[in-house]
């Protein structure tokens, strides 16, 4: 006989639990707080836009292979910005205790929808060097593209990185990894519940039996005080 579970028969469950369900949730939501505030390092986060351009040569005006020409540029300069001949001099300049492949994770590169504005963004520990690490990037970049292409280009820095006064960590997301915590004790909870409602084998209804014997209930029997009543001898005696 297949043994099902009604609606109500879940919420009788998750009723019965409901103490347990809810600790293992805040017990969740405490977990993740201590690791957010007290375990993980705070990273800041520091951005500056360059704008790339070919320079216009003899033709004046401008061709769509031409845009198409630039575009595929500014996919090559995302690469040459994290390439160590870049990283190295940016090491250098600022005198940073890593290696290129180090300051290369550090570093994230992308242009805005497909145009020749170019985002550098930096992550660390420190918000002043995540700021001086994007600015130095920026302007090694700017130096040294021209020999790298061979060509002549034009790079502006049209926003460079700055340190603001009081400067608020991106990482890590300390409200959402509570929430994250939160969500995973109640489903531990939960799933608790379910697993020792399902290990408890104990009858203790009249519907356990009838599910167990596949027997319909003809009587009870009530329950039995444990002491009886005591009657009182002197009524006895005044009956006599």
């Amino acid at each position: 006989m297949e043994e099902t579970i009604s609606l109500q028969d879940l919420f009788k469950i998750i009723r019965k639990r409901l103490v347990h369900i809810i600790s293992l949730t805040i017990i969740g939501a405490l977990i993740a707080g201590v690791i957010s505030f007290f375990l993980i390092t705070p990273m800041y986060q520091a951005s500056t836009q360059i704008l790339v351009n070919k320079q216009a040569q003899e033709q004046q005006t401008i061709q769509s292979q031409d845009i198409q020409t630039n575009l595929q540029l500014i996919n090559t300069y995302n690469v040459i910005i994290k390439s160590p001949a870049i990283l190295s001099l940016v090491i250098e300049h600022l005198d940073l205790n890593l290696t290129p492949a180090q300051l290369s994770e550090k570093i994230s590169v992308a242009s805005q929808n497909d145009s020749q504005v170019v985002n550098v963004t930096v992550q660390d520990e420190n918000p002043a060097i995540a700021v001086e690490i994007a600015n130095t990037t920026a302007e090694v970049f700017k130096n040294e593209i021209p020999d790298l292409m061979s060509i002549k280009n034009g790079v502006h820095i049209l926003s460079p990185a700055i340190l603001s006064e009081n400067p608020s960590p991106v990482k890590p997301n300390k409200m959402l990894n509570i929430a994250i915590g939160a969500v995973l004790g109640l489903m531990i909870g939960l799933g608790l519940a379910f697993l020792l409602e399902y290990l408890d084998t104990t009858i203790k209804t009249e519907e356990d039996v009838e599910e167990i014997l596949d027997l319909p209930i003809i009587g009870l029997v009530s329950p039995i005080p444990d002491e009886q009543p005591i009657s009182n001898p002197s009524r006895r005696g005044r009956g006599k």
